[in-house]
């Protein structure tokens, strides 16, 4: 692995966990180090990461993480809701019903009691993702939802301290996939819009954004 690759997925990871929270300072000379880079293929990792939009730069030699406020999720679910629910749509029609009645399975024996059974979870989601990429066949439309991925990883930190809505996104994905199944593009787009919506107003709650509150349930 080249050496902007390993710095890009070492700090990719430590910004989606939260390890690097959102205004912590990323100075080129320490982070090279730290990383055991030198200072070129660093550059490279930071203008990757600049260009998902996680890292902002200041100066020539100091960069930030971005922040991930209300305003940022609310502008994140608008652009999960064109998205997702077309792709949900798009999934009825062109899926294998096969793979998505394995997922509705999947999402039926699911639990999230404990921090074991929610990563499990969180795998079946990434396997519906990857199902949901396959089956529309839209390489534009794919590549715009892996964007969304790379900033939803953050955002998903703060549902998993929020066991009711968990269960609740557990039966929401099930839904999700089971009309996906049964080739039914409009119960498929329907549950998708009630799921985002329910998880960005647990989300919003969760960080007291009351004044978002309504704007973004409307």
């Amino acid at each position: 692995m080249r050496a902007s690759d390993r710095a890009y997925r070492t700090l990719l990871d430590e910004i989606q966990s939260g390890r690097l929270a959102p205004g912590s300072v990323l100075g080129e000379v320490e982070q090279a180090a730290r990383l055991g880079v030198s200072r070129t293929p660093l550059r490279e990792a930071l203008g990757r990461l600049a260009a998902d939009g996680l890292v902002v730069q200041q100066s020539a030699r100091v960069t930030v993480v971005s922040d991930l406020d209300a305003g940022d999720i609310l502008e994140l679910f608008e652009l999960r809701r064109a998205l997702e629910e077309t792709a949900a749509r798009l999934a009825a029609e062109r899926g294998d019903v096969k793979t998505f009645a394995e997922l509705a399975e999947a999402f039926g024996e699911a639990s999230v009691d404990g921090a074991a059974a929610t990563d499990d979870y969180y795998a079946v989601i990434e396997r519906f993702d990857a199902a949901l990429d396959e089956a529309v066949r839209n390489d534009y439309l794919t590549a715009a939802l892996r964007t969304v991925r790379t900033h939803l990883v953050r955002v998903r930190r703060l549902a998993r301290d929020n066991p009711g809505r968990l269960a609740a996104s557990v039966a929401e994905h099930r839904l999700i996939a089971s009309a996906i199944a049964h080739r039914d593009a409009d119960l498929a787009a329907h549950a998708t819009h009630v799921h985002l919506h329910n998880a960005l107003r647990s989300i919003l709650d969760s960080i007291g954004a009351d004044d978002h509150h309504e704007q973004g349930a409307a």
